[in-house]
């Protein structure tokens, strides 16, 4: 009997060793994603040393809705730097109207592109690639440095009635970094203007509506989305928690894409294209010294940032958690990103596939996987076309 249970041991230590290895190996793949749904999306830009995230973000939106329409084929390539030109005059106007009592800067919301595009029109990034001052890459600390101190000077003008040129004087300063604004082009052998060619692509301002979800605003109802660059004032929906979800779920499994603006300060979000949100217990348990998730974590000492290198366990998001992060500032107004698609881990754990604007030199070549618990946690706002709402929730906010 004796020597049988120590058969039986000896077995079941076998059996562990090789369910350990076999952990290891699993853990050392590191995240394996499997797309469950991609939709088309344009190359990959680098906003790089500018503050125009919601730009790049939302008119690579505006991409692909004109690829899902017909009235654009993949290559599709729209200028950001036409949108932001514009966008800094016309801010420059509501900043003078309120005496200065407005923020001025590089930051802005999703919904300015559609508001540009309505009064400006669009052209193609080759008409207005945006870098006149010499450089490869957008690099706007000096342009915007240049047009705050400019609008700054108007609106304390001492003489109080202004002059009829002043928005010509700024649109100088901003043609000689961006260059000139176009007036006509050819694309594909057919002339445009900036108003006709927007034309063309059948993008209807009127069809995009923006949603957030927070617990101090009534659910059903537009509220201003009360963020320092939301200069427009422009209002969203605020919806329940899991209906957020939802939509954004149903307009992916229906062909739509996602305009996302979030907090991308946690250490969960990394630079390589990964964004959790772990849970605490998980983390400290992780700063174990020698501890096999500290190893995987890549942390090596108690105080010390750790890296995600592969699935975590995940905090439980409820409105209050996420509503807390708002209102102690934890939750901030950081970065704006486009949601295309949703994939699933090694662990059949659900992300969101976003395509950022900084370059491809991460792990994923310029796309980030989401899992919902993050995007549940540090949404602040989102845009979608209204045709890619959920019938019911559609009926509750009385979007027709």
């Amino acid at each position: 009997m004796k020597k049988i249970l120590l058969i039986a041991a000896a077995a079941l230590i076998c059996v562990n060793a090789v369910a350990q290895k076999a952990e290891k190996e699993k853990a050392d793949e590191g995240f394996v994603f499997t797309t469950v749904k991609a939709n088309p999306v344009t190359s990959v830009k680098n906003q790089a040393s500018s503050g125009t995230c919601w730009c790049f973000s939302a008119l690579s939106f505006v991409e692909s809705e004109a690829i899902r329409k017909g009235t654009a084929t993949s290559d599709i390539d729209l200028s950001e730097m036409f949108i932001v030109g514009n966008t800094y005059i016309d801010r420059a106007v509501k900043y003078i109207r309120t005496d200065g009592n407005l923020s001025y800067g590089q930051g802005s919301s999703c919904k300015d592109v559609f508001y540009s595009m309505k009064d400006h029109g669009i052209v193609p990034n080759v008409e207005m690639p945006g870098l006149n001052y010499g450089t490869e890459l957008h690099r706007h600390a000096e342009l915007a440095a240049g047009c705050k101190g400019f609008v700054q000077a108007i609106a304390t003008n001492p003489n109080r009635k202004l002059t009829p040129v002043w928005k010509e004087a700024l649109k100088g300063i901003i043609e000689a970094y961006l260059g000139k604004f176009p007036e006509e082009f050819t694309v594909d052998g057919k002339q445009f203007t900036p108003m006709t060619y927007f034309e063309s692509l059948k993008i209807d301002p009127a069809d995009y509506i923006d949603f957030t979800s927070w617990t101090h605003l009534p659910y059903y109802e537009m509220s201003p989305v009360e963020v320092g660059d939301n200069w427009r004032w422009e209002s969203a929906y605020n919806v329940h928690l899991d209906e957020m979800i939802e939509i954004i779920d149903h307009a992916i499994e229906k062909g739509y894409t996602v305009a996302w603006g979030a907090d991308v300060s946690e250490q969960g979000f990394t630079r390589n294209g990964i964004g959790v949100a772990p849970d605490p217990e998980f983390i400290a348990k992780a700063r174990e010294a020698g501890s096999d998730e500290a190893r995987w974590l890549g942390v090596t000492s108690s105080t010390a940032k750790f890296e995600v290198k592969g699935p975590v366990k995940e905090i439980t998001v409820t409105p209050e958690l996420r509503q807390e992060g708002y209102d102690d500032k934890s939750t901030t107004d950081d970065h704006g990103m486009h949601i295309f698609g949703i994939a699933k881990d090694q662990n059949g754990t659900k992300y969101y596939m976003v395509k950022n604007s900084w370059g491809t030199s991460s792990k994923y070549e310029g796309i980030w996987y989401i899992s919902e618990a993050y995007l549940r946690y540090k949404t602040m706002d989102f845009l979608v076309n209204k045709e890619a709402l959920p019938k019911d929730i559609k009926k509750k906010c009385g979007i027709k």
